[in-house]
């Protein structure tokens, strides 16, 4: 286990180790002049779920959407790997090209199509992905809803929804923030059930989640943030036996 004591350091060496599937190596980002991700390093192996956790403004989203090379926040320094890939020198859609999918908060469901017409979109786009027959046997409450608009889903199908795109395109790391937001405990347990099955298939998933709990029984390790630093790094079972880590960092 590793504590907020001495955390850049050994944060630093985990993030060292060699062969890592996924790697951060201490990355700075901005939100224009506001200095938001302060450091951070960590790793990630083939097919793991990684819960990266902390309180509000800790750091979490803007981690997740500098990895995935949006505009926002700016990468200042640091270095991103998947697999050997230099995605810190990648643009968004060239990180999405080499494997990197985010399933944002608001889930971006696109207006005006059905549930079908967003994921061939999303295949045309990327067509090396999970194929239609796929992603229904995993989804069958999609295969139900075909032709339904999407954005007239309800919140968990949505989520549904979101996920099943990310992985109609071809996908090696699957971004997920906060994908259990507003949803009742029945559909929470089926997504659970469904990034288990994305684990099964080899995709290495990370995911920001406020239901840390929830987030933690899911994961195999846990990664917390405090103001843009890396806290803890640790398995997620160490998590849920720290009561004190839990109190002090994620307020539970």
């Amino acid at each position: 286990m590793t504590m907020a004591t001495d955390t850049s350091q050994a944060a630093s060496a985990a993030a060292q180790k060699e062969n890592a599937y996924f790697a951060c190596k201490d990355i700075h980002a901005y939100y224009g002049e506001s200095y938001i991700v302060q450091g951070v390093s960590f790793d990630v192996a083939e097919s793991e779920i990684v819960a990266l956790l902390g309180r509000n403004g800790a750091g979490k989203t803007s981690t997740l959407r500098t990895i995935a090379r949006m505009d926002n926040p700016s990468l200042n320094a640091g270095e991103i790997f998947l697999n050997g890939k230099a995605l810190h020198k990648l643009a968004d859609y060239q990180a999405a090209q080499a494997g990197v999918q985010l399933v944002p908060e608001d889930r971006s469901i696109i207006p005006g199509l059905t549930v079908e017409e967003n994921l061939i979109l999303a295949q045309i786009a990327e067509p090396k992905g999970w194929e239609l027959e796929r992603i229904y046997n995993h989804f069958p409450r999609l295969a139900e809803r075909r032709k339904q608009e999407g954005v007239t889903l309800s919140g968990g199908e949505q989520q549904m929804l979101a996920v099943a795109r990310a992985l109609a395109r071809e996908i090696k790391l699957l971004l997920l923030d906060e994908p259990y937001e507003g949803l009742a405990p029945t559909i929470v347990q089926e997504i659970e059930k469904i990034l288990q099955e994305v684990k099964q298939a080899g995709i290495t998933t990370i995911i920001v989640e406020q239901n840390a709990v929830a987030a933690l029984k899911l994961a195999d390790s846990a990664i917390i943030l405090d103001t843009g630093q890396v806290a803890f790094t640790g398995t997620a079972q160490e998590v849920l036996d720290n009561e004190e880590l839990r109190h002090e960092y994620l307020a539970i």
